[in-house]
């Protein structure tokens, strides 16, 4: 009888696996911005570049799903290099070459017809929060550039920067940080 659950237990585990389809993300036509309040007069924007990852996607039950994804720290571009170099000292990031940010899902909730909130780890700076994004799949379905399986979303989230030990210059550079995240990505063969 032990057995009989064993295999039925692996079973049940195997098709979850299989369910889920292997996507890695387009970086060309994928992008992560970030905006935030400087003195209350502007909004300032940058994004990052570089970055990688993967989406495993259960299209028939999205809250199988998951997704991790991975760019240097010193991507980040905002339009001014004395700003870039000021985030990347030790006032902010201390970054080095070697420094990553992550984000690995933990859950999905689906909210409605393409709409979900992914929760998921978001490490920055040594510190790991748990974060939750607002996501939209966009479409799924052929490129008809290239015939392969594509797949895009769109997702925002506000991050505090005090939460990751990079609060200087609050309030007038704002704790708060808005995220947009607009990705591309081509179903693995």
């Amino acid at each position: 009888m032990k057995s009989l659950l064993l295999a039925t237990a692996l079973a049940s585990t195997a098709s979850f696996a299989f369910a889920a389809d292997r996507y890695t993300l387009d970086s060309s036509h994928s992008q992560i911005l970030f905006s935030y309040s400087h003195l209350g007069f502007s909004t300032t924007w940058g994004m990052f570049s570089g970055f990688e990852g993967e989406i495993m996607f259960d299209e028939a039950n999205p809250a199988n799903s998951s997704v991790s994804v991975s760019m240097p720290t010193k991507s980040m571009f905002t339009g001014w290099e004395q700003r870039d170099g000021h985030f990347m000292s030790d006032d902010f990031f201390g970054a080095t070459d070697e420094d990553l940010i992550t984000f690995t899902s933990t859950g999905i909730e689906v909210t409605g017809e393409g709409t979900a909130k992914i929760t998921g780890d978001l490490t920055m700076n040594d510190v790991t929060k748990s974060v939750v994004l607002d996501a939209t799949l966009n479409q799924a379905g052929t490129n008809p550039l290239n015939q392969k399986g594509w797949a895009g979303f769109n997702a925002t989230t506000t991050v505090l920067r005090s939460d990751f030990g990079l609060g200087a210059f609050a309030p007038a550079v704002s704790d708060e940080v808005q995220v947009q995240i607009s990705v591309e990505a081509e179903k693995a063969s």
